[in-house]
């Protein structure tokens, strides 16, 4: 249920089917009316090596668009458990170490470089008309998930255009600790850009708010959720907003946060590291499958 949410959060899905199966199948693109199916360039293949879209590729039904370099589930995933393994209190049941995320072909990751021309593609063209109420919040919003989803709902709820701040890496460091954020700020903004409720986003917002952002913006009521992250800020970083009086509070009913979403990783590693390491041995067994076939092809044509 909580990946249906966020795959329905994200602006350019217009719908999503639930129980998919994992070979994609012409039945499934006919039933839903799809012309054919897309995937990214990295392999993704069943027990017995078999390519998922095999079927849909063999029809000619399928495209291929280019994966964005430095994003990786894995990559995140793997911070996390780290993070975890890094705390005093942590478990040395299934410690995971650096060697448990040992790096294969499509598992690896690199930093993401962002681009002006990668921003502007996901962001909106709209700018706030005469007369709309305009919604202002701040956070961290550090690995996007169904709590940051609810509440940016709700906020959005409040008025007509929903700007969101996000803080930089270093004032996110200052309040929460040395291993947060989890994902940097150029990843932060794409992760909220490409939500359908999201207008505008302020990269590197200050923190505290400030007055010149709410005049800026013309800035008609500052949002936060009733469920925040613990932090160690000892001040309040709406006060601005409290004081003109255009400060409210809000419930998204969902309590979710980025700390429980660690710990449920955490709590589940020796599943995650068993899946991990299944995963990239299937990708380095099919490349060298691949590598065999080349050179198999390459020696008939010279003979």
């Amino acid at each position: 249920e909580e990946r249906y949410k966020m795959a329905r959060s994200v602006k350019w899905v217009d719908e999503v089917v639930e129980n998919a199966p994992y070979v994609t199948t012409l039945e499934t693109l006919d039933k839903y009316n799809c012309d054919f199916c897309v995937h990214g360039d990295d392999i993704t293949l069943t027990a017995d090596l078999t390519d998922t879209y095999h079927i849909v590729k063999a029809a000619q039904r399928y495209k291929e668009c280019k994966r964005t370099q430095g994003v990786s589930t894995t990559d995140l995933v793997g911070k996390m458990l780290l993070m975890n393994a890094a705390s005093p209190s942590a478990s040395s049941e299934h410690l995971p170490s650096q060697e448990d995320f040992q790096e294969s072909p499509y598992t690896k990751s690199c930093n993401l470089l962002q681009t002006t021309n990668k921003i502007t593609s996901f962001s909106s063209p709209s700018e706030p008309r005469p007369g709309d109420k305009i919604v202002y919040t701040a956070g961290a919003f550090d690995v996007l998930h169904p709590g940051h989803v609810d509440f940016l709902a709700a906020a959005k709820k409040e008025g007509d255009y929903l700007i969101v701040g996000l803080y930089d890496d270093a004032d996110i460091k200052s309040f929460m600790g040395v291993h947060y954020p989890i994902q940097t700020l150029q990843e932060r903004v794409l992760s909220v850009l490409a939500n359908r409720n999201v207008d505008e986003v302020v990269i590197g917002a200050p923190h505290p708010l400030t007055g010149e952002v709410l005049d800026h913006f013309r800035v008609n009521v500052v949002v936060r959720g009733k469920v925040a992250e613990a932090t160690n800020n000892q001040h309040d970083p709406f006060k601005v907003a409290r004081d003109r009086g255009i400060f409210k509070l809000i419930d998204s009913g969902n309590d979710l946060t980025t700390e429980h979403l660690v710990k449920r990783i955490y709590d589940n590693r020796r599943q995650y590291l068993e899946r991990n390491k299944k995963k990239q041995k299937k990708e380095l067994d099919m490349m060298r499958n691949i590598e065999l076939m080349q050179q198999k092809e390459a020696e008939a044509e010279n003979n």
